[in-house]
């Protein structure tokens, strides 16, 4: 039998970029890419919290696009679309919750360690709908530092590459 340890690191399933999103300035609308450049230490080209010194846990936002439903029938509204949560990059078709302290991979070049949850900020009840904020609670998707950069691209494979906790 297997133990659960061995149970958390072993994530068979294989997600996809369904969507990639940047901030080139505070408070900016969020700019929709079909690809982008992540640079180790800092996240992506382009995204206003990716400039000057490294920036730790959170250089890339992942979101799982399953979750937007969810949020929306939380928040009351009919839907919620990635540029409404402001994350970096949406994903379907694997658990990103799974991927919090694993190393994995976005397209042939990438690899990201998942560095934790990403709790949602205080513009979703603005973005989205009058209590948004708690609709986005457990549902806000996980932050990551970039140990390889590269390009990524909507429609690139997400998986594990080391099952390491």
């Amino acid at each position: 039998m297997r133990s659960l340890r061995e149970r958390i690191v072993d994530v068979p399933q294989v997600g996809r970029v369904t969507w990639i999103g940047i901030r080139p300035e505070h408070d900016a609308p969020m700019k929709v890419l079909d690809e982008v450049e992540l640079i180790v230490e800092h996240g992506l080209e382009g995204e206003v919290a990716s400039r000057g010194r490294p920036r730790g846990k959170r250089q890339v936002t992942l979101m799982q696009a399953e979750h937007l439903a969810v949020v929306a029938s939380m928040a009351g509204v009919p839907d919620v679309t990635p540029q409404m949560v402001r994350r970096n990059v949406v994903v379907s078709g694997i658990n990103l919750v799974a991927l919090v302290r694993l190393t994995f991979a976005i397209g042939d070049e990438v690899v990201l360690l998942g560095t934790g949850a990403c709790a949602p900020c205080s513009k979703m009840d603005e973005t989205i709908a009058p209590g948004a904020f708690q609709a986005m609670r457990g549902h806000g998707g996980i932050t990551a530092g970039v140990e390889h950069g590269g390009i990524i691209r909507v429609g690139d494979a997400v998986r594990v590459v080391a099952n390491e906790r």
